[in-house]
């Protein structure tokens, strides 16, 4: 038996996202999802939320926003606060006993990736790498994502970046069963990556969602 997981989702305790949690949990039951990351910008406040609705389906996970980039991160017990660099939010994370990730680290057309550099400096602190994001618009990054997975022995993830419904399950991986970071991690370790490019149009949403949460709308 494996699960289907994504592993990078946003919702709407993101400000790029309008996605709700029982609509959410919905779609992963229709979409076959057997458990899902969310992994806000900066909090885990609708994680932990969902985590209440639906505790078999939830992994508590948060995008950290860096100085050099980001990071993402899964079994968190307290958020970390973006604007750290990089190795603080690593020391702080691995305090409360989270894996910790790098998401996109080839991204070459959002700005939100890891420096190169920055990367390089972590690469040895770190337990894993998105090697297939569904929302990268050139498969050649997620290409070169994987390569260095392999290259530096680091742990395979894979997600959907989902901001609205459709996206879900876009990008995941297929594992064993766990509970637990250490059985996450040695999950991974036979997981198998799949999924398919949501393509261009789904950064529209997400740009309009912005300015219209800034202005209190939804």
């Amino acid at each position: 038996m494996a699960w289907k997981v994504d592993l990078h989702v946003h919702t709407r305790y993101s400000p790029d996202s309008l996605t709700r949690l029982p609509d959410l949990i919905s779609a992963c039951r229709r979409k076959g999802l057997d458990k899902i990351a969310i992994t806000d910008h900066d909090t885990i406040a609708g994680a932990l939320a969902a985590q209440i609705l639906a505790p078999e389906l939830i992994v508590v996970g948060e995008e950290i926003h860096t100085t050099q980039g980001e990071l993402i991160a899964y079994f968190l017990q307290q958020a970390v606060p973006k604007g750290l660099t990089p190795l603080q939010a690593i020391a702080l994370l691995r305090e409360q006993g989270a894996v910790v990730g790098v998401p996109h680290p080839f991204e070459s057309v959002r700005s939100s990736a890891l420096a190169r550099g920055a990367l390089l400096d972590i690469i040895d602190r770190v337990d894993a790498l998105e090697v297939f994001n569904a929302r990268c618009l050139r498969q050649e990054d997620n290409r070169k994502a994987r390569e260095w997975a392999t290259r530096y022995g680091k742990a395979a993830t894979a997600g959907s970046d989902a901001h609205i419904l459709w996206e879900l399950g876009r990008g995941y991986v297929e594992l064993p069963p766990f509970q637990g970071p250490e059985e996450f991690l040695r999950s991974l370790a036979q997981g198998r990556v799949g999924g398919r490019s949501s393509g261009p149009w789904v950064h529209v949403p997400t740009t309009l969602t912005k300015p219209l949460r800034r202005l209190g709308i939804w």
